[in-house]
């Protein structure tokens, strides 16, 4: 019983490998055209030859027949050559394909044999010939499905003994012919379906790991782009929501950087499997690269709850072999289709999201909502209008003095951009400066800049140094960084007299890059600067990796220095940081004497702020220059803020 199951399986067609069925039915939609072509010119052939010696009934009937179901399943064949097949719509097509294979082969082998009484001996080798070209033929054609050729075969060894029996030599000669190749097709259709099979089985693993995130073992960018393409196909007809995220790592460049890329690797590992057990029965991730990973989700009744559910998630410790690291996550938000409806602008909004909770929100998600989108058109028409703007006449430079309260001289002067746009007026560095960044214009912008405030340079005391900002970008640039060192040296200005100003953000995103970049300008002997220190990282594993020479206190630590113990201790505690270093440090945003004079016990000796001067043109410079060498200008800050 169990030896006929077996047998009998032989002609079937089983769904246990849905991805070899849809290859099948995929390859016979170019093949089965041409099988029925060949079907029903042979027939047609054979009743020409045969009308007029077998009864015209036994000759037209088979015909009538015959050659439009041939038509027939020819066009409905290649009318499905560029559909996409699923494998139950696959696997019916198929079992189609094999009954209809037994239904034409008995049929066409049972007129053959009909016709063959009527035929003289020196005719009837033409039957032969008519169904051993016609079987054969359609071997060929459905290679790709075992099951039907076997039953072509089984139709055919019936046929070939009979012709054996009951014909003479040569037509006997002719059926042992017919069995021999019938049997040689059959042999080496097996091994091509055998071969074709581990061929799909290849190219589905070769698919799957194309999709694949080798280290995470989640999908890759590749099959996150194209699900959500799906998804959103899926989903145009009933507007059904989703919800999809962008999430960046906080503070991951850190542990890569002091603990090695195994650990690293290890913090990623982690991430993914965090993000899996997350998203089971809701969605999927997907690892973007680097530190960047994407969800698609839904059935999320409070998206931004499990955002920030799904950030104290990641924010837990991650226990690697000899420590544990500190991480978190930022993560953008948009919800399809009221935030968008093509997988373009809901990424372009979920990533704006993002960069939003890093600029604001550090370690929080964001939803990306009406207003973003208002600030996100603005943030369009400020880049289209960058492109095409001139950038030598409608940017400018202010400078705001830092002083040494000690001397009460200028020690430098910190370059700071202005944009007056015609078509939008008086654009503000908040806006255009991240705008230039996301863009990629940041670095032509940079040495348009730099340019000018090196020709200024020129005309300073040569005790007074320039200040200057360098974006992420350029830090991540050599070839921007050896620019600027090119518009060094054919300026002419001593390298002595430039300072550089980086922010901790620009220097974790790759602190390897920054340190190499920054290692190159200090060997032309320009100063470097962290700006805004302590709103960042504030990490000491890459203070005294990287050859600073100043460190500028953020302002928000200075606004209650004067009233609040805690500031007044961050920056004492920054100053010793400083001494002990040997570097120097630089406070901003000093607006009131009080200020000032608590700041100067506490060791600050360099300051910059309002209570000194606001930012100026080139032109006042030189008359302020003047007023300092004149007069004291730490008596002068009350008249300067209220004059500007």
């Amino acid at each position: 019983m169990v030896a006929m199951k077996t047998f009998f399986r032989l002609f079937a067609v089983t769904p246990s490998e849905p991805k070899l069925l849809v290859a099948q039915a995929t390859a016979l939609t170019r093949q089965v055209p041409v099988l029925y072509a060949i079907l029903g010119v042979n027939t047609l052939a054979l009743g020409v030859t045969q009308y007029g010696i077998a009864p015209d009934w036994l000759v037209l009937y088979p015909l009538v027949v015959l050659l439009p179901v041939c038509l027939i399943r020819a066009i409905t064949w290649a009318r499905r050559t560029k559909l996409e097949l699923k494998p139950d719509e696959a696997l019916k097509r198929l079992q189609v394909t094999n009954r209809l294979t037994a239904i034409l082969c008995v049929a066409v082998a049972g007129w053959g044999v009909v016709l063959w009484s009527y035929n003289a001996p020196s005719s009837k080798t033409q039957i032969i010939f008519f169904l051993a070209v016609t079987m054969i033929s359609c071997i060929f054609c459905l290679v790709h499905l075992r099951s039907a050729t076997l039953i072509i075969g089984a139709v055919a060894l019936p046929l070939a003994i009979y012709f054996v029996m009951v014909g003479h030599v040569i037509v006997t000669a002719m059926a042992l012919n017919f069995l021999a190749v019938v049997a040689a097709m059959m042999f080496m259709q097996n091994v091509f379906y055998r071969d074709f099979r581990n061929l799909v089985q290849i190219s589905d693993e070769n698919k799957r790991l194309a999709n694949l995130d080798m280290l995470t073992e989640l999908p890759n960018r590749r099959c996150f782009f194209s699900g959500l393409a799906a998804k959103i196909e899926q989903h145009a007809l009933t507007g059904t929501p989703f919800t999809i995220a962008m999430i960046d790592l906080d503070g991951f460049k850190p542990v890569n950087d002091t603990y090695g890329h195994q650990a690293g690797d290890e913090v990623l590992r982690e991430v993914g499997r965090r993000l899996s057990s997350t998203m089971e029965g809701i969605g999927w991730a997907a690892r973007l690269g680097g530190d960047e990973f994407g969800l698609i989700f839904h059935d999320v009744a409070d998206e931004r709850g499990f955002g920030h559910a799904l950030c104290h998630t990641l924010s837990r410790p991650y226990v690697l072999r000899n420590t544990t690291a500190e991480v978190r996550a930022s993560i953008g938000l948009a919800i399809y289709p009221t935030t968008a409806d093509t997988p373009e602008q809901l990424v372009e909004r979920a990533d704006y999201a993002l960069y939003f909770a890093k600029s604001h929100h550090r370690g929080t998600a964001i939803l990306f909502t009406a207003q973003h989108e208002t600030d996100l058109r603005s943030q369009s028409l400020i880049e289209q209008t960058l492109r095409h703007a001139d950038l030598e006449a409608e940017f400018e430079l202010v400078y705001q003095p830092i002083m040494d309260v000690t001397s009460t001289k200028v020690v430098a002067f910190e370059a700071l951009a202005r944009w007056d746009s015609p078509h939008l007026g008086r654009v503000s560095p908040m806006d255009f400066i991240p705008v230039a960044e996301r863009s990629g214009l940041i670095q032509e912008l940079t040495r348009s800049l730099f340019a000018k405030a090196l020709s200024a340079l020129e005309g300073w005391p040569e005790d007074v140094a320039l200040s200057f900002n360098l974006s992420t970008c350029d830090i991540a640039a050599p070839a921007a960084m050896a620019q600027m060192a090119g518009l060094i040296t054919s300026s002419g200005v001593r390298p002595e007299r430039i300072l550089f100003e980086v922010t901790e953000t620009a220097l974790m995103r790759d602190c390897a890059d920054a340190r190499q970049s920054l290692m190159s300008l200090k060997a032309l002997n320009i100063a470097i600067a962290i700006d805004d220190f302590g709103n960042g990282y504030s990490s000491l594993s890459y203070v005294h990796k990287l050859p600073l020479d100043k460190l500028k206190i953020d302002r928000s630590f200075i606004a209650d220095v004067a009233t609040d113990q805690a500031c007044r201790d961050i920056v004492r505690s920054i100053v010793d940081l400083c001494r002990n270093l040997r570097i120097a440090c630089i406070v901003e945003g000093v607006e009131t004497q009080e200020q000032m004079l608590v700041l100067r016990s506490l060791g600050c000796l360099f300051m910059q702020g309002y209570l000194f001067s606001r930012p100026m043109p080139l032109a006042e410079v030189a008359a302020f220059l003047k007023a300092c060498d004149q007069s004291d200008p730490l008596h002068r800050g009350d008249q300067l803020t209220s004059a500007a």
